[in-house]
């Protein structure tokens, strides 16, 4: 039985040590909106409010967003399609990112249905004039909601000083041109 226990615990800890070791120790009450590992938690809206749960599955059903070796990509095709959560953020929060786009993609993240862009910004704007974001590398996006007021910037270079937002909603991603990647889609309610 000791045997058989500890066999058990060891494989436990073998397929826990990537995902701890990729957690970098989150702040007490931090979230992950991406586990790294599937769409959990994510899905489509359709027009009638019905809501298409990706729980469990590596790719959207359209296969424009797939998940791989803890990163979200969005995958081009035709069209836009947007990734929302299942759930709701009515309270203030910081909401943590990094996203790689390649050359001249064009995504967005929605914060309670609003949409902020998040591209290839010196390519396809419209924050031009960054001066720390990396063409082709991980950047990250911090944003702070307060109220319905987001103060949102990249690698500490304000995007927007206070983005009107909706009173709540979920956390979306736009899959419009090229390819874009996200990965530790974090968030953290605020007081």
């Amino acid at each position: 039985m000791l045997r058989t226990l500890s066999r058990v615990t060891f494989a436990f800890a073998l397929c826990l040590a990537p995902a701890m070791a990729a957690d970098e120790k989150l702040e007490p009450g931090t979230i992950e909106l991406f586990n790294g590992k599937d769409l959990t938690g994510w899905g489509y809206k359709s027009k009638d409010g019905k809501f298409e749960s990706f729980d469990g599955k590596t790719e959207a059903s359209d296969k424009r967003y797939s998940a791989k070796d803890g990163v979200l990509v969005v995958n081009p095709g035709k069209g836009t399609a947007q990734l929302w959560t299942a759930q709701q953020f009515p309270k203030d929060f910081e909401l943590r990112l990094e996203f790689r786009a390649a050359v001249n993609a064009d995504s967005g993240l929605f914060l309670r249905g609003k949409q902020l862009q998040v591209r290839d910004y010196p390519v396809a704007g419209p924050y031009k004039n960054l001066k720390k974001y990396k063409p082709q590398d991980w950047n990250e996006i911090v944003v702070v909601v307060k109220g319905e007021v987001a103060h949102c910037t990249c690698n500490g270079e304000v995007l927007e000083e206070a983005f009107k937002i909706p009173a709540t909603g979920p956390i979306g991603l736009e899959a419009d041109r090229d390819t874009m990647e996200y990965r530790k889609i974090r968030l953290k309610e605020i007081k």
